[in-house]
C-alpha cells in the first residue's frame, strides 16, 4: 500500500466504510512476501557478511551447516548413481535375452527335433517290422502246407526252396529292422541324457539369474533406503539454513543505511531492499487502517 492508498482509505473510513477483514488480509500477504524476500536476501549475500559482528553467529553456523549440506547432497548423487545402475540392470536383466541363455535354448530345441526324428523312424521300423510278421508268418504256412501236399515234382521242389529262400530274406529283414530299433532306443536314450544336461545347465543359468536379479532388488531397496534418509538429513538442513538467511535478510535489509557492513553486503541487491521496505511500510498502514498498530 503507497501513502496515497493510505489516505485515500483514512478518507473513506471516516465515512464509516472499514474493511478491517481486507487489511489484515493485505496485511498477512505482504508478510509473507516479505519473509521471502529476507529469505531470498540472505542466500545471495550471506558469504559476504563474516565482518559484520552481530550476525557472527548466523555466519558461522551457515558455514557450518554448507559444509554439511555439501557431504550430505554428494553421499546422495553417489548413491542416485548407485540407484541408477542398479535400476539398468534390472531392466536388462528383465527384458534381455543373454547369449548363454539362448545358446542352450537353442541347443535344447535342435536335440528335441533329432529325437524326433528318431522316434519317427522308430515308429516306421515297427510297422516295418509288424508287416515282415505278418508276411514271415504267411509264407511259414505255405511252406508247411507245401510240405504235406504228395507227391513231389520237380516244380514242387523248387517252389519250396524259393519260400524257404523267402523265409531266411525275411527273417534276416526282421534281424536287421530289431537292430536298427535297438540303436534307436540307444540314440534316443542318450538323447535324452543330453537334453536333461542342457536343462540342468538352464536351470542352473537361471538360478544365477534369479539370484542376481534378488541382489539387484535388494540393492534398490537399499539404495531407495538411504536416499529417504539422506533426503532427510538434506531437507532439515536447508530449513536450519532457511531461517538463518531469512535472520540475515532481515537484520541487513533494517540496517542497510546505518551499518556500513550491511550497506557493503547488499551493495548489488539495493533494488530488492527498496521492495522489502516499500513491503514493511505497507504492512504497517495497513495494520493502522485495521486499528491493530
Amino acid at each position: 500500500m503507497t501513502s496515497s492508498r493510505f489516505y485515500i482509505a483514512r478518507f473513506v473510513q471516516a465515512f464509516g466504510f472499514i474493511r478491517k477483514n481486507l487489511r489484515m488480509s493485505d496485511a498477512a500477504s505482504e508478510m509473507h512476501l516479505l519473509r521471502e524476500a529476507e529469505a531470498q536476501l540472505g542466500e545471495v549475500i550471506w558469504e559476504k557478511i563474516e565482518s559484520i559482528e552481530e550476525l557472527s553467529v548466523e555466519y558461522w553456523n551457515l558455514r557450518k551447516l554448507s559444509k554439511e549440506r555439501e557431504i550430505v547432497q554428494r553421499k546422495l548423487d553417489d548413491h542416485q548413481v548407485k540407484l541408477d545402475l542398479a535400476y539398468e540392470e534390472r531392466v536388462s536383466l528383465l527384458n534381455n535375452t543373454p547369449e548363454v541363455q539362448q545358446a542352450l535354448v537353442d541347443k535344447r530345441i535342435a536335440l528335441l527335433l533329432e529325437l524326433e526324428n528318431f522316434a519317427t523312424r522308430r515308429d516306421q521300423i515297427v510297422v516295418e517290422a509288424r508287416d515282415i510278421r505278418r508276411a514271415y508268418d504267411g509264407m511259414k504256412m505255405k511252406l508247411e502246407v507245401m510240405l504235406r501236399e504228395q507227391p513231389e515234382s520237380e516244380s514242387k521242389v523248387k517252389e519250396v526252396e524259393k519260400v524257404k529262400a523267402r523265409l531266411v530274406e525275411l527273417k534276416n529283414g526282421f534281424s536287421e529292422l530289431k537292430r536298427q530299433r535297438i540303436q534307436i532306443a540307444q540314440e534316443l536314450e542318450a538323447g535324452d541324457a543330453r537334453i536333461d544336461l542342457v536343462d540342468g545347465k538352464l536351470e542352473e543359468y537361471r538360478k544365477d539369474q534369479r539370484r542376481r536379479a534378488s541382489e539387484v532388488y535388494d540393492l534398490i531397496g537399499e539404495g531407495n533406503k538411504e536416499i529417504s534418509i539422506l533426503r532427510a538429513e538434506k531437507a532439515v538442513l536447508d530449513t536450519q539454513m532457511r531461517q538463518l538467511y531469512a535472520e540475515i535478510g532481515r537484520f541487513v535489509s533494517r540496517n542497510t543505511h546505518q551499518h556500513p557492513g550491511c550497506g557493503a553486503a547488499v551493495q548489488s541487491h539495493r533494488a530488492l531492499v527498496e521492495v522489502m521496505r516499500a513491503l514493511r511500510r505497507s504492512i504497517a498502514l495497513n495494520h493502522r487502517l485495521a486499528g491493530t498498530a
